[in-house]
């Protein structure tokens, strides 16, 4: 699967941000595809992934205030962001091609561009 992630820019503390990772491929509904972000001298962290049945999860950091979903027919996976804190400034990254192990969710190879999102205070 091939991906590109968009939607990214810069907002203000409290506002929101709708992110979009575009899968190519005829078996974008098998794949679970998850979100991860790393901002400046960090390591890249999963933020959040749904699996093919929709089982979702989500970072502790994140819960509450962002949602994932997917939408098969337009081969499109979002990350919702609201309450949108300083701390959530990052390069966010979709992933595909990974798989669920129990309630976790593995990278697999396929990586978008990263579409960056800057929260300021």
């Amino acid at each position: 699967v091939q991906l590109q992630a968009s939607g990214g820019g810069s907002v203000q503390a409290g506002g929101s941000l709708t992110l979009s990772c575009a899968a190519s491929g005829s078996t974008f509904s098998l794949n679970a595809i998850g979100w991860y972000r790393q901002a400046p001298g960090k390591q890249r962290g999963l933020v959040a992934a749904i699996s093919s049945s929709f089982h979702t999860n989500y970072a502790l950091s994140v819960k509450g205030r962002f949602t994932i979903s997917r939408d098969n027919a337009k081969n499109t996976v979002y990350l919702q962001m609201n309450s949108l804190k300083p701390e959530d400034t990052a390069v966010y990254y979709c992933n595909g091609d990974g798989y669920y192990r129990g309630n976790y969710y593995f990278p697999g190879g396929a990586w978008g561009q990263g579409t960056l999102v800057t929260v300021s205070s």
